[in-house]
């Protein structure tokens, strides 16, 4: 049995539930609420399990009871353990090429963007809401343009030709983000298409943010 840690609205515990989904395979969620009484993340029963005080966590039972965090280490991890389906290509270069685009997405622009760099940029540096709105909507904008050419290489289809996978978890998520904040998506018809796609799926559509059990 795995057991997820996750928070309906964060992006990192979004891209494991859709590869769980993608994977097909079965697991709890334990909600971990990031905002009441300052953040459930932070108390000391969720520090014990995972010192980082982030969703998502992930916690193998049947191998040892493996605690794993960071959302890319825990995709990386299920594909070692569940490797059909692949959320993966097979050729190394190809791999890498996702890699690149998903740590893009989860380091460049996510990390810049998340609920604890706003809350710093908004009760310790005194920077407004309009000011916390435009430094998101920069970052996003200049993530997203990045991987709108990359997307290229892929045409009409997914990742994996037929299916989408490892790219599209992260994806994803960042697009529900960046819609959340009203963000100018319309010069990123590749990545708007795509996530259309992906978003007719019953693997996305099970892993959405107002699909989940905590959902508020």
């Amino acid at each position: 049995m795995l057991t997820l840690y996750s928070y309906w609205r964060s992006s990192a515990a979004y891209r494991v539930r859709i590869a769980l989904n993608l994977k097909g395979i079965a697991y709890r969620q334990v909600p971990v609420h990031l905002v009441r009484e300052g953040g459930e993340q932070h108390g000391d029963a969720y520090r014990a399990l995972n010192p980082q005080g982030l969703v998502p966590l992930l916690v193998d039972e049947e191998n040892g009871g493996v605690r794993i965090a960071q959302s890319l280490a825990i995709l990386e991890y299920l594909e070692e353990i569940f490797p059909v389906p692949a959320i993966l290509p097979g050729e190394p270069a190809q791999r890498a090429a996702i890699r690149a685009l998903a740590l893009h997405i989860a380091c460049e622009v996510h990390a810049l963007d998340n609920l604890r760099v706003l809350q710093y940029l908004g009760r310790e540096l005194g920077v407004s809401e309009e000011g916390r709105s435009a430094w998101y909507r920069h970052w996003v904008a200049q993530g997203l343009a990045a991987v709108e050419q990359d997307l290229v290489a892929y045409g009409e289809t997914f990742s994996l030709g037929k299916r989408p996978g490892y790219l599209e978890a992260c994806l994803v998520p960042q697009v529900y983000n960046a819609r959340r904040f009203d963000c100018d998506l319309d010069a990123y018809p590749r990545i708007l298409a795509l996530t259309a796609r992906c978003e007719a799926l019953e693997a996305f559509r099970q892993a959405a943010p107002d699909a989940q059990p905590d959902a508020q």
